[in-house]
Parts: C-alpha cells; structure tokens; sequence
C-alpha cells in the first residue's frame, strides 16, 4: 500500500461519523468538511502501529479539532459551549454511537468552562448561555450587579477563546457535569444555582 492510502479503509469506514462530529460542533457542514480532510492530512502522519483503536483515535482528533475552531479567535464573539450545556435533554431517540459522542462533546465542553473560566465568570456565564436567565435573575441569583453580570459573561465569552488554562480536578467536572445535566434533563436548576454560588467562594485555581 502507498504512502497516500495507508490507513484509507479505517478512515474511510469512520468517516460519516467523523462528518456527523464535527457538524454537529462546528454547525457548518463545509467547515465540517475540512475537518475531516485535515484529519485524514493528521491520520497519514500519524504512527499509526501505535494505535489501538484506530475509530477512537479518529474520533478523538475530530472532536478536538471541532472544538479548537468554534474557540478560535475569528469565533470568538459567538457562543460554543452553551448549545452543548443541553446535551443531556435531548439524548432520547438517538442511536448508541450518537449518544456516545453527544456525551463526549458534552464532557469536554464541562472540561472548557472549568479549565478556562473563573467561578464568577462560569456561573454567569452558565445560567446566561446554557439556561437563558435574564441578567437580573443572574445578579439576584449570584448576589451581583445587574451590569457586572453582563460583564462577565462578555468576559468568560473571550476567555473561552483564549489559551489560558486551569488544572481541573475529577471531582469538580464529575460535579459540574451532574448538575447541568440535572438542569438540562429534569429542570434541578436549584442545585445548579447552589454548587455555582458555592464556587464563588472557592480561590481561583
């Protein structure tokens, strides 16, 4: 086999997974499309003898892809973690392998508000994007201002497309997790609203 179709069957079999991804993240399917052509660019390159399971591999290339772009800086101004903040409301009725991936664009969207928000910039930006609270129930909810709420959730926009990063503990995304997909799923918003108020006493990492 040439050096330019090494590797072709595996992709070309988790290809239309590949292309449903990033749609799904990047909501274009051009710019999904060259996704997908850059993961097979990457997956040429890649020794792939050390891979084990070249569909994961693939899949996992794609979705960091996906999300590097709806975080990049000429996205910056658009919202990229909040469509995924609902995942988990709208898992019924869809394949296995779907719902597999929804939860994998779901988790590593919980890892971003973690590694690159700050309590108060993450909890008004939550129940802003994710929740769709007005800025008033916002400063009520947090005990702010009506017009620092804004600021921070134009703040946590910008920061979200930054590279700034802070270490992340399991426990704190397995408990973020539980409590937007609570939110998402059964309408628990009050748990929600007390583990982000809690967070605002915890230092900044």
């Amino acid at each position: 086999m040439t050096t330019s179709t090494a590797g072709l069957d595996e992709f070309l079999q988790a290809r239309p997974r590949l292309f449903r991804i990033a749609c799904r993240i990047v909501g274009n399917p051009q710019e999904a499309e060259e996704l997908v052509q850059e993961v097979w660019l990457r997956w040429q390159r890649a020794d792939r003898s050390a891979v084990v399971d070249p569909g994961a591999f693939l899949a996992t290339t794609i979705c960091r892809l996906a999300i590097n772009l709806v975080q990049s800086a000429r996205r910056r101004h658009e919202t990229s973690v909040g469509p995924w903040l609902s995942e988990e409301s709208a898992v019924g009725g869809v394949d296995p392998q779907t719902h597999a991936e929804q939860q994998e664009a779901f988790d590593d969207a919980v890892r971003l508000l973690l590694e690159r928000l700050s309590p108060a910039e993450r909890a008004t930006y939550v129940l802003r994007e994710g929740f769709e609270y007005p800025y008033r129930q916002i400063a009520e909810t947090l005990r702010i201002g009506a017009p620092n709420a804004r600021q921070l959730v134009k703040r946590a926009r910008d920061r979200l497309a930054s590279d700034r990063c802070h270490p992340v503990t399991p426990a704190a995304h397995s408990r973020l997790r539980h409590a937007l997909a609570s939110a998402s799923r059964a309408g628990e918003l009050d748990g929600l609203e007390q583990l982000l108020t809690a967070d605002l006493a915890q230092p900044v990492g």
